[in-house]
């Protein structure tokens, strides 16, 4: 048994910051044999065509993007295919890439083992991520003085397929943390141009809302993320969901609700909230943070002195300062935010981007399987590696490029071919054959 669970027309979910889905690149065409005929032409040679290069597939910043929605339901998205090669010397059409549009913050990593493969921030605007199979290349290029006539053609490239896991983490100078129903919902709608939901219950926030602040000449983007609870580093209720939108800010605008209006003591609450944002990682703790003392309209002033006396007395010491405000009245909202953007101010500019975990390469790479053969060719004179896996390396591989070239060499290393060759007897200025490319062998010491 199983359940299923389907949404449609307004019970899809407004906001998804994380999907799973499979992409998958397009296959080389393959080379075509065939000979040239005309009438009163006996032996015509070779005219087989090469096959179009496979579609990538692309990432790509949509500015207009705020979440994953597109992706909620998984699938898979390939790229097309390159077109086989023809007679005629006629060379297959190239395969469409595949571009695939995500909002910015969006983290694409490799689905079995989480690594990243491309954060789509800074400066990654359009990156590709997987690369269509070279085309094949036509029996027209296998022509030589001892062979007239080949009759065969190098395949196509293979297609390669990987499970990704996409994750939104937002993108805002400041973050906006603390219980649920503290007010922070109601900070940014007063401050900024969002209009959050707000109302007196938990969990009114279920998704960041983001919004912009003008502090005199200056803006930045603040974003009001879920209240957190008690575990939530653990995973208890949505924590670590929320969490992960906080890994690129830059300050932790901590808001306690300091009237203790749900029967909680503010200063518990702010130890417990830090103990979570340390149980998470990624440096939350190391980033700088502004406490705001919310809901002191509720205070009288001999309690707001109390109060406020043992926050100081909790946060000062460490390097936090206090700020007593009401989100409802707008006291004391001036003086927060000149505090939070003098601090944003001594911070070095620049976004969080997550580096890269795994090259495309890689990706393609584990995808090649099948044996090797290397054996030494009489008839050509020269030594031979052949094989599906040698196909296919070579089918994404540009050996023309200072990278892709250092890649094939080591392939060859960790496949255990150039100790083959050695078992065999190849000295230097020897010639290697790998399909329709030809190296001269020379010993690396």
């Amino acid at each position: 048994m199983f359940e299923a669970l389907f949404f449609k027309g307004d019970d899809m979910p407004d906001f998804v910051d994380r999907a799973r889905i499979f992409i998958k690149s397009g296959k080389g065409g393959d080379g075509h044999v065939s000979f040239y005929r005309e009438k009163f032409v006996a032996n015509g040679g070779p005219d087989g065509g090469d096959g179009g290069k496979g579609g990538d597939v692309i990432f790509e910043v949509d500015e207009g993007a705020a979440t994953l929605s597109d992706y909620h339901y998984g699938g898979k998205y390939k790229a097309e295919s390159g077109q086989d090669g023809g007679r005629k010397r006629c060379t297959g059409k190239s395969g469409a890439d595949l571009v695939l549009k995500v909002p910015e913050g969006t983290v694409v990593r490799e689905a079995a083992t989480g690594r990243v493969i491309v954060d789509m921030s800074g400066d990654n605007r359009r990156v590709t991520v997987l690369k269509g199979g070279r085309g094949g290349t036509g029996n027209m290029h296998y022509a030589t003085a001892t062979m007239q006539a080949p009759r065969y053609a190098k395949p196509g490239g293979e297609a390669t397929e990987v499970e990704v896991l996409l994750e939104l983490k937002v993108i805002a100078e400041v973050g906006l943390v603390g219980f649920p129903n503290v007010g922070k919902s109601t900070i940014l709608s007063r401050v900024s141009n969002a209009r959050p939901k707000v109302a007196n219950y938990h969990f009114t926030t279920l998704h960041p809302s983001l919004g912009v602040v003008h502090v005199d000449d200056d803006s930045f983007v603040m974003a009001d993320i879920p209240g957190l609870i008690e575990g939530a580093a653990d995973g208890a209720g949505l924590g670590r969901e929320f969490l992960r939108h906080i890994e690129r800010t830059r300050i932790l605008l901590h808001v306690v609700d300091a009237a203790g209006s749900e029967g909680r003591d503010p200063v518990e609450d702010i130890a417990i909230i830090n103990k979570e944002l340390s149980g998470y990682g990624a440096g939350l703790t190391e980033l700088p943070q502004i406490l705001a003392a919310n809901k002191i309209e509720l205070l009288s002033e001999e309690e707001r002195e109390e109060v406020l006396n043992r926050l100081r007395e909790a946060c000062e010491p460490s390097g936090v300062p206090v700020y007593p405000i009401s989100a409802v009245t707008g006291e004391g909202m001036t003086e927060l935010l000149r505090a939070v953007n003098e601090t944003r101010k001594t911070l070095p500019p620049g976004t969080l981007v997550f580096e890269k975990e795994v090259e495309p390469e890689d990706l393609q790479a584990a995808a090649v399987t099948g044996e090797i053969e290397v054996f030494y060719d009489k008839k050509e004179k020269m030594y031979a590696v052949e094989g599906t896996r040698i196909e296919r390396m070579l089918g994404y591989t540009n050996l023309e490029s200072e990278k892709g070239f250092a890649f094939f060499q080591q392939f060859l290393k960790d496949n255990g071919i150039l100790d083959r060759l050695d078992a065999l007897g190849i000295e230097d200025g020897d010639t290697v054959r790998l399909y329709g490319h030809t190296f001269t062998y020379y010993h690396n010491d």
